[in-house]
């Protein structure tokens, strides 16, 4: 029997046991018993997990825990929604649509700066060449 590990319900790294679909078909009751114990077993064929055989009580927890509820969603996007819809948002997007390409050109520029942690102020490169004359 080799070791797999997975994150259980209370968020710590525990190892399962892997036995092959064959050994499980032959000893289902005690490899049930071994799962119902709170150790989580994978079954295998030809050395791959295939599928896993845990207790009721651990499947509850691990969907209820990484599930969120749909009320739970349903609020998260009633508050982005509503900030969406705030006269400083409105002004925002306004201001965005009619920019200057210009201005939206140094916004990013001045964007991609901050991101890479220099300031506005550093001295800017020139990247246009000059055509003789």
């Amino acid at each position: 029997m080799s070791k797999l590990t997975y994150r259980n319900s209370q968020g710590q790294l525990v190892d399962m046991s892997a036995v092959a679909a064959t050994k499980v078909k032959n000893e289902f009751g005690s490899i049930l018993e071994q799962a119902m114990h709170g150790n989580a077993v994978a079954i295998t064929r030809h050395d791959l997990p295939k599928a896993v055989l845990l207790s009721y009580d651990e499947f509850v927890s691990l969907v209820k825990d990484r599930a969120p509820q749909l009320s739970e969603l349903t609020t998260e996007f009633d508050a982005l929604l509503a900030g969406m819809q705030t006269e400083k948002a409105r002004q925002g997007m306004a201001d965005a649509f009619n920019a200057l390409s210009s201005h939206l050109g140094r916004a990013a520029v001045t964007a991609a700066r901050k991101e890479r942690g220099q300031s506005s102020s550093q001295p800017r490169r020139s990247t246009r060449t000059r055509r003789a004359k």
